[in-house]
């Protein structure tokens, strides 16, 4: 089995942001910045330019929504779901084993 490489943060950011429902573009932006949604300071152009190899890659659609005639909004597939799942699936057996090695504290622990 070949295991594909992780996603790089701006789209993980970008799936994990649209997790939460459709969004527009400066929305993205907004909760990629967060800790939570992976504190990553993302531009237009990295923005826009990874959501076009997201929708080339069947990862993310462009929604039907429309609050305003200039915003875009998008949102995951499927396909791009699945690919979510499986990054924070690694992500928590990383963590998982870390603990388990001593190199984080362990849940619950102050």
């Amino acid at each position: 089995m070949q295991m594909s490489p992780p996603p790089s943060p701006a789209v993980f950011a970008i799936l994990f942001s649209l997790a939460g429902g459709e969004r527009h573009g400066y929305a993205m932006m907004k909760d990629a910045r967060t800790d939570q949604g992976g504190g990553v300071a993302m531009g237009p152009g990295t923005l826009y330019g990874t959501l076009e190899r997201l929708m080339r890659d069947g990862l993310v659609l462009e929604a039907d929504t429309s609050d305003d005639q200039r915003r875009r909004y998008y949102r995951l597939t499927d396909t791009g779901r699945a690919v979510l799942d499986a990054e924070l699936a690694r992500m928590e057996n990383a963590l998982s084993a870390a603990r388990q090695r001593g190199l984080l504290p362990t849940k619950g622990a102050s």
